[in-house]
């Protein structure tokens, strides 16, 4: 995909020193393909052979005013934005371009910095507003046009569905992405899905920010000219550089030092860097993409992390749901990763207990995804012959002992609250009975297990035989008063 900096832009005036500078402007600020007209006929012949994002029309022309030729390209190119600038500076003559087709009006002359930064918001607009579209067919069609993008993230989970669906409506954007999860969700494999499905021709290079200081993150990502400091024999490219028409990935952001949360959000704003020891600013063209297991507006709200930053960032937001609330792809990533695990390990890959994954539901997962593949892995590691695979490695890695799916230590800290409308220790003026209390695990477990008395066995950590016994055993009649 071309980045803003690439695409065509067409300025329209009658005065070359006028265009000259415009051009030279834009030239300053990164902008690669800037063409000139100095008639309405010589810019209906450009406009005529090739694509531009942008015409910057000058409101008075030797062959046509600038209002009637914005009317006749916004009627014959309606995709490209129009921008209009004149010496006047009165309300009619702004309505009236705006009622031509303009996006915006500037007066000359024309001051450098807001000319740059109107120009800047114009090519926001419009990928706003190609988002929106994108946004709303994929919603509407609720399928993927592109699952392989995923890579191992597979999934039939309806929540993590639609976070796959925005992520392919917000790829083509030149805006940073900010993806939040928990440790082992897939932060990473979302982000190279955004730089597959970017179209991007670079490559996409990752950095963990939370092992560099402030000098490293600098070298790091923007590099160094010779002679910056002591040992720098020759000129180091930064990682950016690496990005260039790609991807920077930057993991654990929320880990990121006051002083380099400074230099992200120069880079992000001006789309530009210094190399260490270089007073002259390079120009990127490199999309970031960062991620963080940290809550960062809380982190906004206790002064830890720049809230301009942190806007800036979340301009498109990724979330991805933790295993545990994702628990109907565990037979999906059970088989996922046995067949990884097999062919790992050269072996056949094995049948798991259809009781396993509900047996897995009951786990909390702190690891996530990642958790559960290392599961996976060490259970088939140690299977031998073509034999089910056992659950004993699994119930060990959980320590499942209780309908809750906590370690015993853990639950029984916590309060005895099974569903809505359960007896719960929270309440001061209700205790449940130990009938009572029995009953509702029992209800519980089962409800958890699909009615599988073997799994609600497991979960309660008795035989099915006792817990047969309980769910049939006959009720004592009630005494008369």
């Amino acid at each position: 995909m071309q980045s803003d900096l690439q695409r065509k832009i067409l300025l329209v005036d009658d005065d070359p020193a006028v265009l000259d500078a415009c051009a030279l402007t834009l030239i300053s600020a990164g902008w690669q393909s800037i063409v000139k007209a100095g008639t309405a006929r010589e810019a209906l012949e450009r406009m005529a052979a090739e694509k531009y994002a942008v015409a910057v029309v000058d409101m008075i022309l030797p062959d046509m005013t600038g209002r009637e030729l914005v009317m006749k390209m916004r009627e014959e190119w309606p995709d490209t934005s129009m921008v209009m600038f004149s010496g006047r500076n009165d309300i009619a003559t702004v309505v009236d371009c705006m009622k031509a087709g303009a996006v915006t009006y500037l007066v000359k002359p024309l001051d450098p910095d807001k000319f740059i930064n109107e120009i800047r918001l114009v090519f926001r607009h419009r990928e706003l507003m190609s988002e929106n579209l994108l946004l709303k067919e994929k919603l509407l069609s609720g399928k993927l046009a592109h699952p392989e993008a995923f890579g191992g993230m597979r999934t039939q989970n309806a929540v993590l569905l639609g976070t796959q669906r925005y992520v392919e409506a917000v790829a083509v954007s030149t805006q940073p992405v900010l993806i939040v999860g928990e440790t082992g969700t897939g932060k990473e494999l979302i982000a190279r899905a955004i730089h597959r499905l970017s179209g991007r021709k670079g490559d996409m290079v990752s950095v963990n920010v939370a092992e560099l200081d402030d000098t490293l993150f600098s070298d790091t990502l923007f590099g160094h000219k010779k002679g910056a400091f002591t040992g720098a024999d020759a000129d180091r490219p930064g990682l950016i550089g690496r990005a260039e028409n790609g991807t920077l990935f930057l993991d654990e952001i929320g880990d990121l030092s006051a002083v380099s949360q400074a230099k992200l959000l120069r880079l992000l704003q001006e789309g530009e860097y210094y190399r260490l020891g270089d007073n002259t600013p390079s120009l990127t063209t490199a999309r970031v993409v960062v991620a963080t297991h940290r809550n960062l507006e809380e982190m906004v709200k206790e002064k830890k992390f720049r809230a301009d930053l942190y806007y800036r960032l979340r301009t498109h937001r990724v979330e991805i749901p933790p295993l545990r609330q994702r628990v109907d792809d565990l037979p999906l990533l059970l088989n996922q990763f046995m067949e990884e695990a097999a062919a790992a390990l050269s072996k056949r890959k094995p049948p798991f207990p259809k009781e396993l994954p509900h047996i897995l539901a009951a786990y909390p997962f702190p690891g996530n995804v990642r958790e559960l593949r290392a599961m996976v892995f060490d259970a088939v590691s140690s299977h031998m012959g073509d034999k089910m695979l056992s659950t004993k490695a699994f119930v060990q890695a959980t320590g499942i002992k209780n309908s809750t799916g906590q370690p015993p230590a853990e639950a029984a800290t916590g309060a005895l609250q099974l569903s809505a409308g359960a007896i719960s220790f929270n309440s001061p003026f209700v205790f449940p009975t130990l009938k009572e209390a029995r009953e509702m695990l029992v209800k519980e477990a089962l409800r958890r297990a699909n009615n599988n008395q073997n799994v609600a066995a497991r979960l309660l950590g008795t035989t099915r035989s006792a817990l047969n016994k309980s769910i049939n055993k006959p009720r004592a009649p009630k005494k008369e008063k």
